[in-house]
């Protein structure tokens, strides 16, 4: 990873505090973290991790939206995951990054070195604990991305990814009688990329949700959702309703 540092805020002040891989530490805890830990900044389109890099580094996203590619022998490359505030970046005991990690919006990151991190893990259960949760969800997600992928239709996915960008970018202080306000951190054609969809597909199904009512689009990235519930029940699996 390379890029300037700055100066944050201290953990108990932190936007991601319960929600992060520290979530479950106590106050001796939070002390060791606040000696450890340092903030990096990335600009929208700055490369964070390149695949089979060493990783000597491990962090939580503290703001920003990154994508995870891969990239195939023939070179063409594959988005195979969104990080969002909170998602985790690295593996502790894993030596090289399997993928490259990429800012799409302004990205800050929470970062440690990856041997001080093992050792907190190591002594420290309620990190451990929370980093576990964390890979299951990640599991989770990966499962349900496989479906979409595999079975739901373009119609389907593209309320799905709406949905998702919403649910992990929009606290529900910020609902309003299910109406919601989000912006898209992908543009369409790196929709498409990750939706297995051509960029035709995306901007048609766009507008046929535009022409429904389920979504508003100001500009190429802003929607509003004047009803998120209505949004969900075309994803193909509305009774989840994360």
């Amino acid at each position: 990873m390379t890029a300037t540092s700055f100066t944050g805020d201290n953990c108990g002040s932190c936007p991601i505090r319960h929600r992060a891989v520290c979530s479950r530490c106590n106050a001796d805890e939070f002390d060791f973290l606040e000696k450890i830990k340092y903030y990096r900044s990335y600009e929208a389109g700055q490369r964070i991790v390149w695949c089979g890099d060493p990783l000597d580094i491990v962090a939580s996203v503290v703001t920003g939206v990154a994508t995870l590619e891969q990239t195939m022998e023939d070179g063409r490359t594959q988005m195979v995951g969104l990080l969002f505030a909170s998602d985790f970046i690295g593996r502790p005991g894993r030596d090289t990054a399997l993928y490259d990690v990429t800012a799409i919006t302004d990205v800050t990151l929470c970062c440690f070195r990856r041997k001080q991190f093992e050792i907190l893990v190591a002594s420290t259960p309620n990190v451990g604990r929370r980093l576990l949760e964390i890979s299951l969800d990640e599991l989770d997600a990966a499962r349900d991305w496989m479906l979409l992928l595999g079975r739901k239709t373009a119609r389907e996915k593209i309320a799905s990814f709406i949905s998702l960008v919403a649910r992990r970018t929009i606290s529900s202080s910020d609902y309003t009688d299910n109406a919601i306000a989000i912006e898209l951190p992908l543009t369409r054609e790196d929709m498409a990329n990750y939706l297995g969809l051509t960029l035709e597909t995306v901007s048609r199904q766009l507008s046929k949700l535009k022409a429904e009512g389920l979504i508003i689009m100001q500009g190429n990235r802003h929607l509003d959702i004047p009803d998120l519930h209505a949004l969900k029940a075309v994803t193909g699996d509305a009774a989840k309703h994360h």
